[in-house]
């Protein structure tokens, strides 16, 4: 099962309109590379007969297994089912179970139920049909010309249920494999996608068991390592090896594991280190605390925070002297400088961060968008990081309070 080649197709006009993130593709994605089983195609079709039973027609061709979700419902733009009829000649039959589902939910809201409605109950002969605990339209499994198709409800809280639930157990049986899949999370930061695939690239191209996949995320880089073997613990012991390989190699950007962020990184390393922090933050407007008190447990570490937006907050509540503003500006080292120090000091914590620049789309005091300072603040010394950020004004601002994080999490490690 593990060799197969499989597609994900999502149905919906709304995807591709843009209304909707086709959210159940990346979930089904991140879930079948959990199984060990290789997604080739991501496919959108919106809800037109002739071109959803041609996209269907083109994965027959070329998977083993096609996941679709959406078009499922009852309403005449529904037509999953329709399309796949029309291309395999599977007929389509009602399910008596779904229809006495349908029959007796109306029932108990005293409605009566649209003829349409019962259009939930139609499935193809030979199939499966999978309970939908979480809704109406059921799922279905059938075989068809040696690939399996799996038909899941486009509602995201639906198709999870179904797939876990329903699906996945059933591949496993199917696969008549007692083998283990395990996988691990390793998360990186300060160090870009083609670097760190560059000092991994003998591990990759060798790569049997477990597998190196290395994705990029919002909050750094990860590598995805997935074995497996007869039981949990030689899995996890094939894994560790290769961990241990990487880690040897590019441990110094190495932040977490699994569901690890970089605030919760920081956050376990301030209170291993017994330190505590607060930030003045100027065009991050309070991102970096926010982010930070986001995480369980942050009320040990964090005092709080300044947003010091205009120039006489930095003045008369942070207390950053009138003559370095009048000499460097606001969107200076030196700014930055007393930011930090002076937040550390009022709010009385170990640490000061400080966040200080040019969010855009315009230039400020002759600094072009992007331009950031940060600052960190400890009693012995304060270090200045000046950074060039690009993309638009939110984009530079996100960047701005992930290098912070780097930024605190290399001076804490």
């Amino acid at each position: 099962m593990g060799e197969q080649k499989t597609e994900v197709i999502a149905v919906g006009t709304e995807l591709l309109l843009g209304q909707i993130a086709n959210t159940n593709a990346q979930w089904l994605s991140e879930q079948l590379a959990e199984l060990g089983l290789n997604v080739y195609h991501h496919t959108v079709v919106g809800d037109n007969l002739s071109r959803v039973q041609d996209v269907f027609a083109m994965a027959q061709k070329r998977s083993d297994l096609v996941f679709v979700t959406g078009g499922l419902g009852p309403t005449d733009d529904d037509m999953t089912r329709e399309a796949f009829s029309a291309m395999s000649g599977l007929q389509l039959k009602e399910d008596e179970q779904t229809a006495q589902k349908l029959a007796s939910f109306f029932s108990l809201q005293n409605k009566d139920m649209p003829v349409s409605n019962m259009k939930m109950a139609l499935v193809f002969e030979g199939a499966a049909v999978l309970p939908n605990a979480a809704g109406m339209a059921p799922g279905i499994m059938v075989e068809h010309a040696g690939t399996t198709w799996v038909f899941l409800p486009g509602v995201p809280r639906e198709m999870k249920s179904l797939a876990t639930n329903e699906v996945f157990p059933r591949l496993d049986h199917a696969a008549g494999s007692h083998a283990v899949i395990r996988s691990l999370v390793l998360r990186f930061t300060g160090i870009g996608e083609s670097k760190l695939e560059e000092e991994l690239k003998d591990l990759i191209d060798s790569q049997t068991n477990p597998t190196i996949a290395p994705l990029v995320a919002d909050d750094g880089v990860l590598i995805r390592l997935t074995g497996k073997a007869a039981s949990a613990q030689e899995a996890d012991l094939l894994i560790e090896k290769t961990r241990q390989e990487i880690v040897s190699r590019c441990g110094a950007f190495l932040y977490g594991t699994g569901n690890d962020t970089l605030a919760s990184a920081v956050l376990r390393l301030l209170k291993e280190r017994g330190c505590t922090v607060a930030a003045a933050e100027s065009l991050t407007g309070g991102m970096f605390t926010e982010e930070l008190i986001s995480v369980p447990g942050a009320s040990a570490v964090c005092y709080g925070g300044i947003v010091s937006y205009d120039k006489s907050v930095k003045q008369d509540v942070l207390g950053v002297r009138a003559s370095t503003i009048a000499t460097y500006g606001t969107v200076s080292r030196e700014c930055a400088s007393e930011m930090a120090e002076r937040v550390r000091v009022l709010l009385k914590t170990n640490i000061g961060l400080s966040f200080t620049g040019v969010a855009g789309p315009s230039d400020t005091e002759g600094k072009p968008a992007g331009t950031v300072f940060i600052g960190i603040s400890h009693a012995e010394d304060t270090e200045i990081h000046e950074c060039h950020f690009h993309g638009d004004r939110q984009a530079v601002r996100r960047q701005s309070v992930l290098k912070g994080f780097e930024l605190l999490l290399r001076r804490l490690k």
